[in-house]
């Protein structure tokens, strides 16, 4: 691990979804510009009284992550597989993930995880687009790698 390398080249984001698919999926091709983010999570719910105190309480909240694909990648077609699959059971599946991050020495796995939006289509402009697909995580656990 080099002090300076952080790409993002050499990723490797792989997730399961028991019930549907066996063993682990790898993604790949992702958008060149933002292959996939995560929003920030609120922990704390804060409540200012009138006479000026701050009062506050840890609260559980979800991962929110956007996956961006380049609309010629094959990962695109698992995420569609698994909408197709919610849809026609009219249920939903559990998903789990990780990350890894060669070039900072860490992973991250992802827990019970929901599909939540997908895109339809690619959008076309001069070329077909990237698409966007976005899972809520129960929690997200760093570790070394």
């Amino acid at each position: 691990m080099s002090d300076y390398d952080i790409t993002a080249a050499n990723s490797v984001f792989t997730i399961t979804v028991p019930g549907l698919y066996n063993t682990p999926i790898t993604l790949e091709n992702y958008s060149a510009d933002r292959a996939f983010e995560t929003t920030a999570r609120e922990l704390a719910e804060t409540a200012m009284s009138i006479d000026g105190y701050l009062n506050a309480g840890w609260i559980p909240t979800p991962v929110r992550q956007t996956i961006s694909l380049a609309a010629s990648s094959e990962s695109g077609l698992v995420f569609e597989a698994i909408a197709a699959a919610q849809d026609a059971q009219r249920g939903l599946y559990r998903l789990g993930a990780e990350i890894q991050l060669p070039s900072i020495g860490r992973k991250y796995t992802m827990v019970r995880g929901l599909l939540q939006a997908v895109a339809a289509m690619p959008s076309a402009g001069r070329v077909l687009e990237a698409r966007s697909f976005e899972i809520v995580w129960e929690r997200v656990l760093p570790a070394a790698l």
